[in-house]
Parts: C-alpha cells; structure tokens; sequence
C-alpha cells in the first residue's frame, strides 16, 4: 500500500505572510494599461489576478481578475472584459506566460477597437498597480509518508495550502503544485500525483480544495 512506503525525501511544509505593496504605477486609459501590464514585476501580475483568492479565501471560487473589472466598470469596455475575464490561468505555467496573453488579449481587442483608447478613466479611478509580497516560513509539519501527509493536511493552514499549490506552481515557476511534484517523485506514486494535479484549483475555495486533495490521497491509499 503506498502509506507503507517511505518517501525518499520528506515533505516539509511551508507557510506564507502575504504583504501588499503600492508600486505608485497608475494607468488612465487601455494603452497606459497594456504598457504597463508589459513592464510591471510579476508579483503585480501575480497580485491583480489572484488577490481575490487571498483576501477571500473561504469565499467563491473563480476569482475575479482585477484588469477585467476595471476596463468593464470604469472604461465600459465589457467586451474586453469578458476576453480578460474568460483567460484560464491554471493554463499557464508562469507569470511570464500569464502576463504575455493579457496583454496580446488587450492589444487584439485595440486593434480591433481603435476607438476604445479614447476613453480615459474619471479622476481618482484610475487602475492603481499594487504587487504582492511573499514570506515564505518553514512550519514544524514534515511527512515521510501519504499516511502523515494526509494528517498534516488536515490541520495546516490554509495559508500553508495556498502556498503549495498556488504559488509554488506559478510565482516559484515549478510548473505543478508541490503536493504532486513531492507525490510522483519522492513517493513514486504518478497515478495519484497526476489526480491531484489535474484539479483546477481556481474552481474551488481552500478549504474545499484542502478535502478533495485529502479524499484523492485516502482513496488511493484505501483509507
């Protein structure tokens, strides 16, 4: 059974402080928008698609892309917002990838609606860039098998939860959460590392992605 066998390496779990910060970047019209969009760090791209994940982490899944509301609400440009709000960002490996496709969505809809850069942002509405900040700590939770893993989930935070499959994934550029990259590699386990990473965590809230995680392990270990 596969909680029998011992990890060739232990999973250690993280946690993260999360600290918001203002850059002082401020766009007024589509085209301030795109260019920055091309030139901001990545924890600003990081922090306008995923904010609402950490600010409302029990709340609904889908969470809303801050570039989509503000050219639907303050520019009423609905059309774009829909293309920016319909880009499925588990799709996407990296930031740098993330970032590529809105801003070829945004030049697509420009080139197309010539006539949506005339349209400027009321004062004191214009789209402020804000960057996410990350601390990662070390907890005192370590797992040498899917048994203990399975425990430890249970209880963690769920700061500790966002951190491996969000952030480890897309921020850290791993390319698959932790979770399954720990499962396939030190457990041996693809099957299951595979199940896991299959799920698209943007349509779940924390805590339910924390029990489907916990109910694909304990199947496949038949517990």
């Amino acid at each position: 059974m596969s909680e029998l066998l011992e990890a060739k390496e232990p999973f250690r779990f993280c946690t993260r402080l999360n600290l918001t910060e203002l850059t002082g970047l401020r766009a007024s019209t589509l085209s301030q928008l795109l260019a920055l969009i091309k030139e901001v760090p990545g924890a600003c791209i990081y922090h306008h698609t995923h904010r609402f994940l950490q600010q409302h982490q029990y709340i609904s899944p889908e969470p809303p892309n801050d570039f989509a509301y503000w050219v639907t609400s303050i520019l009423g440009e609905g059309g774009l917002g829909e293309r920016l709000m319909s880009i499925d960002t588990i799709q996407f490996p990296t930031i740098h990838s993330l970032r590529e496709k809105i801003a070829k969505t945004i030049e697509d809809y420009l080139r197309d609606n010539a006539l949506a850069n005339l349209k400027f942002s009321a004062e004191g509405e214009e789209f402020h860039f804000l960057k996410s900040v990350s601390f990662v700590l070390p907890t005192n939770y370590v797992a040498c098998n899917l048994k203990e893993f399975t425990d430890i989930l249970e209880k963690i935070t769920i700061d500790s939860i966002y951190f491996h499959i969000f952030e480890a994934r897309l921020r850290i550029g791993k390319g698959d959460n932790d979770f399954s990259n720990w499962i396939e590699c030190s457990i041996g386990n693809k099957k299951l590392a595979d199940a896991i990473s299959r799920l698209d965590p943007y349509t779940y809230t924390l805590e339910d992605l924390r029990k489907t995680v916990i109910e694909i392990v304990k199947k496949d270990i038949h517990i």
